[in-house]
């Protein structure tokens, strides 16, 4: 049994909670005093992709994907468990539930509170977080809890490649809309820039760093660029929190009502994927982000989405922007507790 001392979280790691907390603030204020800044940042795009907000994910995956030993992919269809529960959750499962959670709430237990046409808005927006699994950040929440990044990159592979054919449809079905415009430059897009890019420049570091694959030197290396993958995570939240500050200001009840189907959604699903790991026997390193894949969101889909259906300034388009304010702090407070139950679960088996 590993001794209590034991964490797969750094100390800076340990308190990353803390740091997100004062960026958000940070973000917030200084998008209050310096809009022009984030205007011009905001700015820099290309098919609805933020360049900056890219390279910061860049440097958040980029060490996670020099652990990827593609040696050992071959062997991931042996365990089928993982990949069952990512996609029967996120594909079955996770879109039905946020539109339910979204009618539920605005259409009935809020009613008297947003105007109808709001409530419609704010529930197309959940329905687009809810259709989008995680893509880029689910590499961090893997890191943290030392989760299979063989494994990970598989699962998130093949949900990309389900998203590509999947999302409009289901997207359209559930918001009853027959013309759904996806883009698809900001799908493909986001998928080179956030998995096949860091994934290839892993690739080429791990066989620079040794063509045998010594695991003592890429675990070195590893340690010494772990840092740029925390900095990266504190810059984005810094830059998305940013970008929405005045409107985060002007609509605090708006963003509350919001806020609370989207934490009962995130918190049900990583329950239903958890427990179900648990009771399939999956290991913890595979169990883990398989759960933080359906609990988290692709974010940057579901908000471009937003704006080409509904405008910049709709209520769809806040509604995504709340998915990333509840996403942080509910993932950090998810991988502790991963972290803190991973016990719970049998050991994989050995090589």
């Amino acid at each position: 049994m590993a001794s209590v001392d034991e964490t797969p979280l750094g100390v800076f790691e340990r308190y990353l909670s803390v740091w997100v907390a004062l960026c958000i603030a940070a973000g917030v204020i200084l998008g209050l005093v310096a809009p022009g800044l984030f205007s011009v940042i905001a700015g820099l795009e290309y098919a609805n992709v933020n360049i900056v907000v890219a390279v910061f994910i860049w440097l958040m995956i980029y060490p996670m994907m020099v652990n990827v030993d593609f040696a050992s992919l071959k062997d991931v269809g042996r365990k089928p468990k993982g990949l069952c529960i990512t996609l029967v959750v996120n594909w079955l499962i996770k879109p039905f539930t946020m539109a339910a959670l979204g009618i539920l709430f605005f259409e009935y237990l809020f009613v008297d509170l947003v105007s109808p046409q709001d409530a419609k808005e704010y529930i197309a927006g959940m329905i687009l977080l809810g259709v989008a699994p995680c893509t880029a950040m689910v590499f961090v929440w893997s890191q943290l809890v030392r989760g299979d990044a063989n494994y990970t990159l598989v699962q998130v592979s093949i949900n990309d490649i389900i998203m590509v054919f999947a999302f409009a449809p289901i997207a359209a079905l559930l918001l009853g809309v027959t013309n759904i415009i996806v883009p698809w430059e900001t799908l493909l897009l986001s998928v080179i820039l956030y998995v096949i890019i860091p994934l290839a420049a892993g690739y080429v570091t791990r066989k620079m760093l040794d063509g045998t694959d010594n695991e003592e030197r890429i675990a070195e290396f590893t340690a010494k660029v772990k840092p740029f993958s925390v900095m990266g995570l504190l810059a984005t939240v810094v830059l998305l929190f940013g970008f929405q500050a005045q409107t985060i200001v002007d609509k605090p009840m708006v963003i509350v009502l919001i806020a609370i189907p989207l934490l009962l959604q995130s918190y049900g699903i990583f329950a239903i994927t958890y427990a179900w790991a648990y009771l399939w026997r999956v290991p913890f390193a595979t169990a883990a982000p398989a759960a933080f894949i359906g609990t988290s969101n692709f974010f940057e889909l579901a908000v471009a989405v937003a704006i080409s259906l509904f405008g910049l300034n709709s209520g769809a388009a806040l509604a995504t922007v709340v998915g990333v304010l509840v996403e942080v702090p509910v993932m950090l407070s998810l991988v502790a507790f991963a972290n803190r139950t991973r016990h719970w679960f049998p050991e994989p088996a050995s090589a």
